[in-house]
């Protein structure tokens, strides 16, 4: 594509300035014409035609509206859309796809904090850092006491990790985990053992298998009715007792009264939570709150402050390619809507 681009940055200034640096902004105007939304909130459907309706690309991001056949009707030059956030299923529609637009995801850059965060959680959790530094604090770990769970720390060295889903999330986390002498169990449908021995140096397995096995369980699975309490009182009685799990994915995975009551009898190591369902945050009285073994963070995986910059110097990267007539590297179709976050 050799013409110049008619470029929209739709999103607001909320939105741009926290995921675009001035570099990445330059970027786009080196490709054509670009205009930026100067209005901090996400625009109007009225304030997103207006902006956009000459535009060949649009930049959206968390809260942009939805794509509808109204407002299609009005953009008759748009032919891709480069969407600076996580899941694209709130700004894409049928007549979106039906007009013959494309659409690239920011999931991939965005799962790269989260995937490090899952990481730092399974360190923490193998080498038993919570424990020791509560029982340290607590005034353990002296000449005459030496810390008991000094007993349970171990290595990254022949344990069993087990992975839920091998998305851009799962997909990284264990590109990372193969800095380490671990064998990954990987539970997922979509692909062939060899397929996840080629791409990823992991076992697959059943769930069964995964949970049974594993000693650190992390969740990467996106939000579907198929994956709805995934881990409930059934099947977290597949694990071992001695066994931690990590949910840096979606709340709803977990049936989080079922998690309560498992690791209130004794059946958990850790758990290690960044999402909570149904409630952000989750409500003072979540029983989880009163386990000294359930790690809670505040959803900050894949949301942290100079993070985020990978975003728009990845939607960046995309449009170049799109200029050029270069493949997109995070192009999601319509048919990968149903097994997509």
């Amino acid at each position: 594509m050799s013409e110049k681009l008619n470029i929209a940055v739709v999103c607001g200034t909320n939105n741009t300035n926290r995921l675009f640096t001035s570099h990445a902004l330059d970027k786009l105007r080196a490709l054509g014409n670009l205009i930026v939304n100067d209005e901090a909130a996400e625009p109007t459907p009225e304030r997103l035609v207006k902006l956009a309706s000459d535009a060949d690309v649009i930049v959206t991001s968390w809260g942009t509206p939805q794509l509808s056949k109204e407002i299609m009707e009005k953009l008759p030059k748009l032919k891709y859309v480069a969407h600076a956030a996580g899941s694209v299923k709130p700004v894409v529609s049928d007549a979106m796809f039906d007009q013959g637009v494309r659409v690239t995801s920011s999931a991939k850059v965005l799962g790269i904090g989260v995937a490090e965060t899952a990481l730092g959680y399974t360190l923490a959790c193998v080498k038993n850092l919570f424990n020791v530094s509560r029982s340290i604090a607590a005034g353990g770990w002296t000449p005459e006491s030496p810390l008991k769970e000094y007993d349970d720390i171990r290595e990254m060295f022949e344990i069993k990790i087990g992975v839920i889903s091998a998305g851009n999330v799962g997909g990284h986390f264990m590109k990372l985990l193969s800095m380490f002498d671990v064998e990954i169990l990987l539970y997922e449908p979509f692909i062939t053992a060899e397929q996840a021995m080629e791409r990823y140096g992991a076992k697959l397995c059943t769930l069964e298998e995964v949970l049974t096995q594993s000693d650190v369980v992390s969740i990467h699975a996106p939000s579907i009715p198929a994956t709805n309490h995934m881990f409930n009182a059934e099947t977290l009685k597949l694990m071992k007792k001695d066994a931690s799990l990590i949910n840096t994915a979606r709340g709803s995975i977990v049936d989080e009264q079922a998690l309560y009551e498992h690791m209130k009898a004794g059946n958990l190591k850790y758990a290690c939570l960044d999402v909570f369902d149904p409630y952000e945050p989750p409500l003072a009285d979540n029983p989880l709150r009163t386990l000294p073994n359930c790690i809670m963070s505040p959803h900050l995986a894949g949301l942290t402050h100079n993070g985020l910059l990978r975003i728009g110097a990845h939607c960046a990267a995309e449009i170049e390619r799109f200029a050029a007539g270069l493949p997109l590297t995070t192009e999601v179709s319509q048919s990968q809507l149903s097994t997509s976050a």
